[in-house]
C-alpha cells in the first residue's frame, strides 16, 4: 500500500505571532495618526480661509458703518433743527422753505446693509466649530450680535416715521412736497417760502413731539453704529493678529 506524506509545517513561534499582531497594531495607529493630522491640517487651513474672507467682510462694514454713521448724524443735526423751527413760532414764518426741506429728509433712516455673508456661512454650515480660538470666535460673536439691536431701533423708527407722516400730511402741502424730489431718490430745497396748510401750534407741537421721538431713536442707532465700527475696527487688529494675517 503505498503511504502519502504529509509536508512539515512549521509551526510559528509565540514571538512570531506577536511581531505580526504588533506590525499590524503599528500600521493601522500610523495610519489613524497621519489621518488625524491630514484632518488637523485641513481644518486649520479652512479655518485661516474663513478668517480672511471674515476680515474682509469687517472691512467692508467699516466703509458702510463710516457712511452710515455719517448720515444718520446729518438726520439728528437736520431734525434738531426743524424741533427747533416747530418750538419757535417766531422762526416759522422766515423758514418755511426750510422747514419743507427738513420734514421731508430729516426722518430718512437707511437699514445697515452690514455684510454678513462669511459668518451667516460658518453658522449655517456649522464650520463655527473651525473657529478654535476662544478668544476670536467669542468677539466673532459679540460683533455680529450687535445686528439685532440696530434692527429692533430700525424697527421703531419705522413705526415712529409712520406716526410723524400721519402728523406731517396735516400741516404740509403735497404739490410742495413733491417739488423738493430730484432723480436719484434725492431731495432739495425749494425756492421762496411757500404756504403750509395750516400754521396752528397745536398741530406743529404734534409733529414736533414726534420728531422728538425719532430724534432719539436715531441717537440709539449712531451710539450702536459707532459702538459696532469700533468693535469692527478691534476685530480687525486682533484676527490679523492672531492668525498672522497682512495688513492690507
Amino acid at each position: 500500500m503505498e503511504v502519502h506524506h504529509h509536508p512539515h509545517v512549521e509551526k510559528k513561534g509565540f514571538k512570531e505571532y506577536f511581531l505580526e499582531f504588533l506590525m499590524i497594531f503599528l500600521a493601522v495607529t500610523l495610519g489613524f495618526f497621519a489621518e488625524n493630522i491630514r484632518e488637523h491640517l485641513d481644518d486649520n487651513a479652512k479655518e485661516k480661509e474663513y478668517i480672511k474672507s471674515l476680515v474682509d467682510d469687517l472691512k467692508v462694514d467699516q466703509q458702510i458703518l463710516a457712511q452710515n454713521i455719517s448720515s444718520v448724524q446729518s438726520g439728528i443735526s437736520m431734525m434738531d433743527s426743524m424741533i427747533i423751527i416747530l418750538d419757535h413760532p417766531s422762526l416759522l414764518s422766515n423758514n418755511i422753505g426750510e422747514l419743507y426741506y427738513l420734514a421731508r429728509l430729516s426722518p430718512r433712516l437707511q437699514p445697515l446693509a452690514i455684510n454678513d455673508k462669511t459668518f451667516q456661512q460658518l453658522k449655517n454650515s456649522g464650520n463655527f466649530r473651525l473657529i478654535k480660538n476662544i478668544s476670536a470666535s467669542n468677539k466673532i460673536m459679540e460683533y455680529y450680535n450687535t445686528i439685532p439691536l440696530v434692527r429692533l431701533l430700525e424697527s421703531i423708527n419705522e413705526t415712529e416715521f409712520t406716526q410723524y407722516k400721519t402728523a406731517a400730511a396735516k400741516i404740509f402741502k403735497p404739490e410742495i412736497f413733491i417739488s423738493t424730489e430730484v432723480e436719484g431718490n434725492e431731495i432739495k430745497r425749494v425756492n421762496g417760502n411757500p404756504l403750509l396748510r395750516t400754521t396752528d401750534n397745536e398741530l406743529l407741537q404734534e409733529l414736533s413731539v414726534f420728531a422728538v421721538y425719532m430724534h432719539g431713536t436715531k441717537k440709539g442707532v449712531l451710539d450702536a453704529d459707532e459702538k459696532m465700527k469700533q468693535s469692527g475696527e478691534e476685530l480687525i487688529n486682533f484676527l490679523q493678529k492672531e492668525y498672522q494675517l497682512k495688513n492690507e
